[in-house]
């Protein structure tokens, strides 16, 4: 298992939108995710700073593979066309992330 944090700032006049869409989140969204090996995925949220956070477990063995079957899934796609409008990706990401990917620096159960 392999614990992941990411962050992307959201547009405040999007809030309550994207709080929306994340509390009716669609099962075939859901099912992909899990059909992708990842487990335990949790977003906070911080104001007034406008930052998401992102959390999961990935319990697979090729990252890579699994989110590129995730990117190709119909439905996940047409729920990134709902939740990535209210989204502002940070300018530090890497070339072609949407959430910018953190580093762990500390665990402890």
């Amino acid at each position: 298992m392999h614990r992941m944090g990411m962050m992307i700032g959201i547009k405040p006049e999007m809030i309550d939108e994207y709080k929306r869409l994340h509390a009716n989140a669609w099962p075939e969204v859901l099912k992909q995710i899990q059909h992708s090996n990842i487990r335990n995925y949790t977003i906070f949220l911080r104001e007034p700073e406008n930052v998401l956070f992102g959390y999961w477990e990935y319990h697979g063995t090729d990252f890579a593979a699994d989110m590129a079957e995730m990117a190709k899934d119909p439905k996940t796609q047409e729920w990134w066309t709902q939740t990535d409008p209210c989204q502002s990706p940070l300018t530090s990401r890497k070339e072609g992330e949407q959430w910018a990917m953190m580093e762990e620096v500390f665990h402890t159960d």
